[in-house]
């Protein structure tokens, strides 16, 4: 039977596992190749992995890393952080990731897209949208880990990156992310009503019924989370996680 993606996404800072507020307070959360091996006993479906420091330090996600996680992971994984040229995209590949992640430099230069998609193909090319709203006004996309407004609103840019070959939109609220208390779901369905590649969304997830309520409401192609992957319990608790595949063939059917 057909069911959602369900992508656990890390966040990578200085080569350790940490999680987010807001795109604020970061806590660290232990090694991101210890947190593989246990989402590779857990079967989970496929992994994220984005640096959230490379654009500001002008560098890559760090090419032993993905390499690394080549050599442990048994399912499909895409990183993100810093890329800016076709090389860029072809190192991270032959490492071993089956598909990259564009988030900056997709607003900054569109056309590198077309470029990147046409070289690698739309399936193997992510575009990353950080979306949140600024006061009194409508919510705009954000790059440099939402510290930089692009002056795109969402939808106008999700449409942009389908016409410039992007594969997949993964979709993040900024506002959201962290919180634990469920999707931006009018955010979600926008986009994914606007355009016909697969629409990810990321942000808030706090346990599975957010994610079929996103699923069934906002139409999202794939549901990934951070914190509902790697926290546990009321206190949240630091404990690598994720849901048995009888318990998703359920909560789909």
């Amino acid at each position: 039977m057909f069911r959602p993606r369900i992508i656990p996404v890390l966040l990578l800072k200085n080569n350790s596992l940490v999680k987010s507020v807001r795109f604020k307070d970061f806590k660290y959360i232990g090694d991101p190749i210890n947190a593989v091996r246990i989402l590779n006993d857990l079967k989970a479906d496929e992994l994220v992995f984005l640096d959230i420091l490379a654009t500001k330090e002008k560098r890559t996600v760090s090419l032993d890393f993905v390499k690394d996680v080549g050599e442990e992971a048994n399912m499909p994984f895409a990183v993100g952080g810093g890329i800016r040229t076709i090389n860029n995209i072809r190192e991270i590949i032959n490492a071993g990731a089956e598909k990259v992640i564009i988030n900056s430099y997709a607003a900054e230069n569109p056309d590198f897209i077309k470029e990147a998609s046409d070289e690698f193909g739309s399936s193997t090319i992510i575009v990353c949208m950080d979306v949140k709203k600024p006061f009194l006004e409508k919510p705009k996309t954000w790059i440099c880990n939402g510290s930089k407004c692009t002056g795109f609103v969402p939808v106008e840019f999700a449409k942009l990156m389908e016409s410039k070959g992007a594969g997949e939109i993964l979709v993040q609220s900024i506002e959201k992310d962290g919180t634990m208390k469920g999707y931006d779901l009018d955010l979600i369905e926008e986009i994914s009503k606007a355009v016909k590649i697969p629409v990810v969304a990321l942000g808030g997830a706090g346990n599975l019924y957010d994610m079929k309520e996103c699923y069934q409401q906002a139409h999202a192609s794939a549901m990934a989370a951070g914190s509902m992957f790697v926290f546990f319990g009321a206190n949240k608790g630091v404990l690598i996680n994720y849901p048995e595949k009888n318990e998703l063939n359920v909560l789909f059917k």
